[in-house]
């Protein structure tokens, strides 16, 4: 039997969305991954670490960075990213 696991949406959408999770690449090599930069302090210097590993791993990364961290991402920004990217990493730091 498969475990059940709850995700809770933090911006308070007044009817929440039932989504599948989609599946997960078995391997990074010839996707593109994005790096999110929630614009929160020091997200820039975990960002920049992770990007010097992928890229040492011969991985294609690109940047992004939301405008600011106290509203969710503009769709544009989130619109660009699917656009452009397989798999996000996304920085929480402080």
């Amino acid at each position: 039997m498969k475990p059940t696991t709850i995700l809770l949406d933090p911006t308070a959408e007044k009817s929440p969305e039932r989504r599948e999770r989609i599946q997960r690449p078995t391997d990074l090599k010839g996707i593109t991954i994005g790096l999110l930069n929630i614009s929160k302090p020091r997200g820039d210097i975990f960002l920049d670490e992770v990007e010097r590993q992928l890229i040492e791993q011969g991985l294609n990364v690109r940047r992004f960075q939301k405008p600011t961290f106290a509203r969710v991402a503009p769709l544009e920004l989130k619109q660009e990213i699917k656009s452009q990217c397989e798999v996000v990493i996304e920085a929480l730091a402080d």
